[in-house]
């Protein structure tokens, strides 16, 4: 699923109640000069309230990619995996799953609910960085070495962040 062979830009859905993990996210987008357009939900309603409106808007388009946190307010991020894997309309779409446990058993449980990827948070903002681009580039080559570079557009949807 190439979205930057056909020169759109990857679709991201971050889904995160932290502004400082927002704001990181946002900052490796744009120097990850791989063409995207980032929507952010504050929490699990949020988010499965946006997918289900991109899935019954022919104007709208569900993401290309979910970056998840374990950790929100309302349903847990292994809630609404699962609520999203659950879902025919959604189950196609890669989830990955970002948290700062390095617990075994969150990392199986997240598999368990069929995450893509699990990834530890880094601390350290250039790890993080680093990480966040690599898997950007990785779908938006579909594997491929190279990939189209371009613009980052963000927006953001529900109560509470910037």
């Amino acid at each position: 699923m190439s979205q930057q062979a056909e020169g759109k830009p990857v679709d991201i859905l971050l889904v995160d109640d932290n502004p400082g993990d927002i704001r990181l996210t946002r900052e490796a987008l744009q120097e990850g000069q791989v063409s995207s357009r980032l929507r952010v939900a504050y929490n699990g309603r949020d988010a499965l309230a946006l997918l289900r409106q991109a899935a019954n808007d022919a104007n709208m388009t569900l993401p290309d990619i979910i970056f998840l946190d374990l950790n929100l307010p309302g349903m847990n991020g292994l809630e609404i995996l699962a609520e999203i894997k659950g879902d025919d309309r959604f189950r196609h779409i890669p989830v990955v799953v970002f948290s700062t446990s390095e617990d075994d058993r969150d990392i199986c449980r997240a598999y368990e609910h069929s995450a893509s990827c699990y990834v530890v948070k880094q601390s350290e903002v250039e790890k993080f960085t680093e990480v966040l681009k690599s898997l950007v580039r990785l779908l938006a080559t579909g594997g491929q070495k190279g990939g189209q570079t371009g613009a980052s557009t963000q927006e953001e949807t529900g109560s509470g962040g910037n």
